[in-house]
């Protein structure tokens, strides 16, 4: 084989996937991490955690049922909308949404769940790792009353970790910078919609359902 077949082959190699197949080669990648980095993790709210719950409008919720297949779902109420019960038990509400339910249909499989709470403007988030249960009923339903709408259900989330995260991702997606900011690069919700689900319906029918009205239906 003469250099120039042998390169072509070398280039179609590197060209493939390369799958990472254990922790070691993992860490020979990534390096090992800081002392710090792993010595942050708690298993309790420390006050500043309590803020940061204070005044966060908003997380992402991670699960998967028993065969690993994953959900992500937001959650936005506002600030405060997660209950501090003790330092080791948070509450979530659930809000009228599109009722597939895939989070909580994990959580009656598996009650693991990743909690990423962030703050608007901040780089920074809160991360939490527990043990969830959807509950019905509860005395402390009346603090996660909005507008006169009380939640049908809440997530409790015994806590397991919880650190805070550094700001990298933020920084360089610049996803709080408004120069970065580009909305109309995607057709939007309403045509977004006619293409993707409700075809039946005309434009200006999902117009007006995503227009003014739609704020007023986000809690009941």
């Amino acid at each position: 084989m003469d250099d120039s077949s042998r390169d072509v082959e070398n280039s179609d190699s590197e060209s493939e996937p390369l799958e990472v197949a254990d922790e070691e080669e993992l860490r020979e990648l990534l390096g090992t991490p800081l002392r710090r980095t792993l010595d942050k993790e708690r298993t309790e709210l420390h006050e500043l955690d309590k803020r940061w719950l204070a005044h966060s409008p908003f997380c992402l919720v991670a699960t998967s049922d028993e065969l690993g297949d994953c959900d992500v779902s937001p959650k936005g109420d506002p600030p405060g909308f997660t209950l501090v019960l003790d330092n080791s038990t948070i509450a979530l509400p659930e809000r009228p949404g599109n009722r597939r339910a895939d989070g909580f249909r994990n959580i009656l499989r598996n009650p693991h769940v990743g909690l990423l709470y962030m703050l608007p403007g901040r780089g920074d988030t809160l991360r939490i790792n527990g043990r969830a249960r959807i509950v019905r009923r509860a005395p402390f339903f009346e603090r996660m009353e909005v507008k006169g709408h009380r939640p049908v259900l809440a997530l409790v989330v015994e806590i397991e970790q919880v650190f805070h995260h550094c700001a990298k991702a933020f920084m360089r997606s610049g996803l709080w910078n408004p120069e970065s900011w580009n909305p109309e690069a995607m057709e939007s919700r309403p045509a977004i919609a006619k293409k993707l689900e409700t075809p039946e319906k005309s434009l200006a029918e999902l117009e007006h359902y995503y227009g003014a009205e739609y704020a007023k239906k986000l809690y009941g």
